[in-house]
């Protein structure tokens, strides 16, 4: 089932996931790979960010939120980062 889903990226995700060290980039990917199986792990957004899933996952031992859209064919993923500018760097 899994393989008719595509994964798309945004540029500024590209970016942030571009500046990861190699071990961090593995658990970004086992990230990625969840949310591909089940789109619904992240927690889902209101208001301005409505349509948004944020899923939250440890990267070396830091809480890393991964922010993403999705229907039953795509996942677009939107940003990675830590909590203190995401939602802010959404909203742009």
């Amino acid at each position: 089932m899994s393989n008719d889903i595509s994964v798309q990226q945004s540029a500024m995700f590209k970016r942030a996931y571009k500046r990861l060290h190699a071990n961090q980039k593995a658990d970004v990917d086992d990230a990625v790979a969840d949310i591909v199986r089940d789109p619904t792990l992240g927690a889902a957004k209101r208001g301005d960010l409505a349509g948004v899933f944020v899923y939250t996952f440890k990267c070396r031992g830091q809480l890393t939120l991964l922010a993403y859209e999705y229907d039953p064919n795509t996942r677009l993923l939107l940003l990675l980062g830590s909590h203190e500018n995401l939602y802010r760097d959404l909203k742009r």
